[in-house]
């Protein structure tokens, strides 16, 4: 196993979908939506994203400890997407998350935060501890005691009652660049079917490169 490989387990829209062109078209290979005032703003602010890919978060990246094998990490996803119907979530809006931009659900339901909550718990034994870097990359400085708390105790502190559900579409924008590009990519993003959640993505990153889908596991019908 490769030390400087780092997991995750994401949401991933299902290829072909709406959402996936969406996400396509602002992180991927897809034509940029919008004039030429987003375009501009999605090229330049969209470096730091591109590594990610379009994606929520439902487990943050980690190593995997040294007795744990990708292998394991699989089975462990697949025990998650077993005998779980699809989740309706319902519409999706584009909002600024600090300085960046996201799609966030409207309303998400308390089943979604619980859903996430049994991912951290389900894959947090086969993560390596963090290391000082790895620490210090996730500013602990700037974490009130609760934030530290998950920090230390579960490697990333934007878990549980800390936890949103969230597609980054961009990098950190200054204050007139979010002024422009939010109303164009909630522009962008008015025809967007509403979200459900009908699978888990197992995504790995080699070294600095960017992460790519190992498997994505829908769930039953």
């Amino acid at each position: 196993m490769d030390e400087l490989a780092r997991y995750a387990l994401y949401f991933t829209p299902a290829p072909g979908s709406a959402l996936a062109a969406f996400g396509d078209a602002i992180l991927g290979a897809g034509p940029a939506p919008g004039p030429d005032a987003l375009r501009a703003i999605l090229a330049a602010n969209t470096a730091e994203p591109r590594v990610y890919g379009f994606h929520a978060t439902l487990k943050a990246p980690m190593r995997l400890a040294p007795d744990a094998t990708e292998a394991d990490l699989l089975h462990a996803a697949e025990a998650l997407a077993a005998h779980r119907s699809p989740q309706p979530v319902g519409p999706l809006r584009v909002t600024a998350l600090g300085d960046f931009m996201a799609l966030v659900p409207e309303a998400p339901p308390p089943s979604l935060g619980l859903f996430a909550a049994e991912c951290v718990c389900a894959l947090d034994p086969l993560r390596a501890p963090l290391t000082p870097p790895e620490r210090a990359r996730r500013r602990p400085e700037r974490l009130d005691p609760r934030g530290r708390a998950l920090l230390e105790r579960w490697g990333y502190p934007h878990i549980f009652e800390e936890f949103r559900f969230h597609m980054t579409l961009t990098g950190r924008l200054g204050p007139e660049e979010r002024a422009t590009a939010l109303p164009l990519l909630a522009e962008a993003a008015a025809d967007l079917p509403d979200l459900v959640i009908d699978a888990v993505s197992v995504v790995v990153q080699d070294g600095a490169a960017p992460f790519r889908l190992l498997r994505r596991l829908p769930f039953s019908p």
